[in-house]
């Protein structure tokens, strides 16, 4: 699994593989403790809905938007305005996924998998100053 982190402009600043039968849950500390700007909002899906997330995303002085899980016995609103900006980080995933090597996983080690997700990241950057 890819795990992004995307900026306003819906552009990858930092991103995590893990196992894809790995729950979400273990992408967001190596996702959160790369170089970067402080993550302000977590806007994630319900995969990423856990308790300690939401503790350590207070700690660092974020809000962490995460529709709870239909079996938490607290559920916990979230802003549906927000939380539609969600929507960015989904197509920052499409804009990925149009490389098909990227899509369908032809590589065999996550090493060569993560170089090319790196090369698709750096070719939105570039698409993005280039039409600037």
């Amino acid at each position: 699994k890819i795990h992004l982190r995307v900026n306003a402009l819906g552009l990858p600043i930092g991103f995590a593989l893990t196992g894809g039968e790995v729950s979400d849950f273990r992408g967001y500390g190596p996702l959160l403790e790369q170089e970067g700007p402080p993550a302000k909002i977590l806007l994630a899906d319900k995969g990423y809905d856990a308790d300690f997330i939401r503790k350590d995303m207070e700690q660092r002085g974020g809000i962490a938007l995460i529709p709870t899980r239909r079996n938490r016995k607290e559920q916990i609103p979230i802003d549906p305005a927000i939380y539609a900006l969600r929507n960015i980080i989904e197509r920052c995933f499409n804009k990925l996924k149009n490389a098909r090597r990227l899509a369908t996983r032809y590589d065999k080690t996550a090493l060569s998998y993560a170089a090319f997700v790196s090369i698709c990241s750096i070719r939105l950057w570039f698409r993005h100053f280039e039409c600037a």
